[in-house]
């Protein structure tokens, strides 16, 4: 997997998108102490509001990138969008006031939902090859939960030596870092647009949306987005609740839980992209997000429990299971998407799946939180388990197991499929394009 670091632009936008991340991984840490000062017991409420308006940033702003950036240079853009995070970074340690922080947090969100579908969009054209994306989907992966065990190690590391005001200045050093390595890199010509889009402001911003909802397997990677976020939030949300309250553990256990989820994600993505060279992206995606319903039930056999020493490697296994069907939905996505819509549509594309599946998480982070502190883990564990139980039935319904849109990207422009997946779009426009157009002008 690590032959495909050999492509030098690639090895440089990789290397961009690891110390992004360390970065912020720096600045979540510091955030929460931050909040700390400013809030003390109500911390948890500055954040959790924190983490409602990084979500809401995510859905409102990429369909606006995925509008205009095949108007614009792409290295420029993700090179400003670097600039910005880091200028905002800047400001965090001299704020005073809780308001402060939701603004700077929309402001560096907004930012992150600039740079992450641009460069999403961007490395197809780097590693035209299948094989060599795969590898790539892989190694993203395993960046993003690499950085979700590395980055608290380095805070604490940091933390013994300096105030959380120096995991700020870590944060800029490497969103500048980032910026100067995509400066660096030579991007390939993007692909013109070969479906021109008709249409006001409004039209055009959700043209990501609408080819999710004019391609089968996108419609249903729109459901599995659901199932994986279910999940998630299950994960992200409760693993404390379910280390401290129902375990009886200390807070040092917490960092086990999450490991667990981390491992099982990395441990699946470690071995997909040999997998994925003999069986289809749907034999993979679908029995991974199938099986988050029996994690779900063995999940509430634990919560149901009052007591017994098995419980903590039960809650580690399930973990482990979660990350690791998770990873075999997230990964293969990418595939999914190059290979559903035209080159010159990418962008849009991948800003609407990075908008539309953070827009799942806005719906189940909250669920997961306000049923686990009202009704109990139980119902939490019941409604969220069949969500992800329904979207992933949903999924194998909307998906055709005799799948064609794995060869959208390599045909020619009149080949019957392109033109059947042209006239779905164009309908929507027919029909919906007078009132997006009443809607920009009003």
């Amino acid at each position: 997997m690590l032959a495909v670091l050999r492509h030098r632009a690639y090895r440089r936008l990789f290397a961009a998108q690891v110390v992004a991340l360390v970065g912020t991984g720096l600045a979540t840490v510091a955030l929460g102490l931050l909040a700390y000062d400013l809030a003390g017991a109500d911390a948890g409420s500055v954040l959790g509001t924190a983490l409602a308006i990084k979500m809401v940033a995510y859905v409102v702003i990429a369909p606006v990138v995925g509008a205009v950036a095949d108007r614009l240079p792409r290295r420029a853009l993700m090179v400003t969008a670097d600039l910005v995070r880091a200028g905002i970074a800047v400001s965090l340690p001299f704020v005073g006031e809780v308001w402060q922080v939701y603004v700077l947090v929309f402001l560096l969100q907004s930012a992150s939902a600039v740079f992450t579908p641009t460069f999403q969009a961007v490395i197809p054209d780097v590693l035209p090859e299948e094989r060599d994306y795969t590898r790539a989907l892989s190694m993203s992966r395993l960046a993003y939960d690499l950085e979700s065990l590395f980055s608290p190690a380095l805070a604490a590391a940091l933390l013994s030596v300096t105030t959380y005001d120096g995991l700020f200045t870590g944060t800029v050093l490497g969103f500048l870092a980032s910026a100067a390595l995509v400066v660096s890199t030579a991007l390939p010509e993007r692909a013109a647009v070969t479906t021109p889009r008709a249409g006001g402001a409004y039209a055009r911003a959700t043209a990501g949306t609408r080819l999710f909802l004019g391609v089968p397997e996108l419609r249903a990677l729109l459901v599995l987005n659901l199932a994986v976020a279910a999940a998630g939030a299950m994960v992200t949300v409760n693993s404390v609740v379910y280390v401290r309250d129902v375990l009886g553990l200390s807070a040092g256990a917490l960092p086990l839980a999450l490991g667990a989820y981390g491992a099982g994600s990395m441990a699946v993505a470690l071995v997909l992209p040999r997998v994925l060279e003999k069986v289809p992206d749907r034999a993979v995606m679908l029995p991974g997000a199938l099986s988050l319903a029996g994690v779900f039930a063995g999940l509430g056999a634990v919560t149901a429990a009052q007591g017994g020493s098995w419980r903590l490697p039960a809650l580690l296994a399930l973990w482990a299971a979660f990350g690791a069907a998770c990873s075999a939905v997230l990964t293969p996505a990418g595939r999914l998407v190059r290979r559903s819509v035209a080159p010159g549509e990418r962008t849009a594309a991948f800003a609407a799946q990075f908008s539309l599946s953070h827009g799942c998480w806005l719906v189940t982070y909250p669920l997961a939180g306000w049923l686990g502190a009202a009704a109990g883990l139980n119902w939490a564990v019941l409604t969220l388990g069949s969500l992800a139980l329904g979207a992933a039935l949903t999924a194998v319904r909307l998906w055709p197991a005799s799948s064609t849109s794995h060869v959208h990207a390599g045909l020619p422009s009149g080949h019957p499929h392109l033109v059947g997946a042209r006239r779905v779009r164009a309908g929507w426009r027919h029909s919906h394009g007078h009132l997006a157009d009443g809607l920009h002008a009003h």
